[in-house]
């Protein structure tokens, strides 16, 4: 079995396509670390200064971003 790469995503409470990342992620058993950007200004800051986005979700799979919630690129870059 391959080991899971580390996911992380940046989020909001009020993003419908950050749930729906979410939940993506909890249905294929994928573990990924959390950061609501609403309320952590330094990790908002870090957020836009790796990605140049200021939307969410953003998502880090390994060395990859993906902006938003693209099924397809997730599923590619997690193998799954």
């Amino acid at each position: 079995m391959n080991e899971q790469k580390e996911v992380v995503i940046y989020s909001t409470p009020s993003c419908h396509f950050c749930h729906a990342a979410k939940e993506f992620f909890g249905a294929n058993n994928i573990t990924f670390t959390d950061y609501d950007v609403s309320t952590n200004a330094d990790k908002r800051k870090e957020m836009i200064d790796k990605s140049g986005q200021m939307g969410v979700p953003v998502i880090f799979i390994g060395g990859e971003v993906v902006i938003g919630f693209d099924e397809a690129k997730l599923k590619e870059l997690l193998g799954i």
